[in-house]
């Protein structure tokens, strides 16, 4: 059994967040839960383990989550939580869990939070990143253990059945569904490549069909001579109409002439 403390965060920050959690109090549930309550299996997700106080007399002081061994989780990293010390229980596992090709034996088991103080009418919430998820089940339960400083504890353990009246303290459950994210991306990459295969048929029937002919490359070349013939044709007419303008003008100016010299 092996056990890991992180340090706590300091006073100052812990009050800045008590006062936060004074204007959000409404927002909390009557018992221990997790937000999301939902989660893809085989993924990672960060989950706040959201615990109320339920007393007006009395204040929460610890918490003590423990995980599914049944269904073992490889990685669990609580974020720290100010003026709260965070100690992680791990434990052997009877067969190995097999996490990306490797061998996992050992795994978190139980993470504990101390130090800390969540008021009457406050509650406070204990964000923790785990994963991979089970893909093999459709939800993992966290149960909890809430302490008091009177000494009271509450044992958020029972299993929600569905179809039954929730149990007085009900274990947290996060849901599980089976995750579509790659699944669209495979379809997606076959639709891509489809298009794909499609566009390079149509360029190469194309090809094929001009060589079949043998007029791809006549056929442009024709097509280019024509228009600068074209070209050619209309600078010969124009060049025309201008010699024959200037002809004409000067037939106008000798007959202009004459006809000054008859006069006088």
């Amino acid at each position: 059994m092996t056990r890991t403390r992180v340090v706590a965060c300091s006073v100052a920050t812990a009050l800045t967040a008590g006062a936060f959690l004074a204007f959000t109090a409404p927002a909390a549930s009557a018992h221990v839960g997790v937000d999301p309550d939902q989660a893809e299996q085989g993924g990672y997700s960060t989950i706040n383990i959201r615990v109320p106080n339920e007393r007006d007399n009395a204040s929460t002081v610890g918490l003590e989550v423990h995980l599914d061994l049944e269904h073992p989780v490889a990685s669990v990293q609580p974020q720290p939580v100010p003026g709260w010390e965070i100690e992680i229980e791990t434990a052997e596992l009877d067969e190995p869990l097999d996490v990306h090709g490797s061998e996992i034996t050992e795994v978190p088991s139980v993470i504990r939070w101390t130090g800390g103080e969540i008021e009457p009418g406050m509650f406070q919430q204990f964000p923790i990143s785990v994963g991979p998820l089970p893909d093999d089940v459709d939800q993992l339960l966290f149960k909890a253990i809430q302490t008091y400083d009177n000494d009271e504890v509450v044992r958020w353990i029972e299993e929600p059945v569905e179809g039954e009246p929730e149990p007085e303290h009900p274990a947290a459950v996060l849901s599980l569904t089976a995750g579509d994210g790659d699944d669209h991306a495979a379809d997606g990459g076959h639709e891509d490549a489809d298009d794909h295969a499609d566009d390079t048929d149509t360029d190469t029937d194309a090809d094929a069909a001009d060589d079949e002919t043998g007029n791809g490359d006549d056929d442009t070349a024709a097509a280019e001579s024509g228009d600068d013939d074209a070209t050619d044709t209309t600078a010969r007419v124009l060049a025309g109409m201008g010699i024959a303008v200037g002809v004409a003008g000067v037939a106008f100016g000798v007959l202009a002439g004459r006809r000054r010299t008859t006069g006088s």
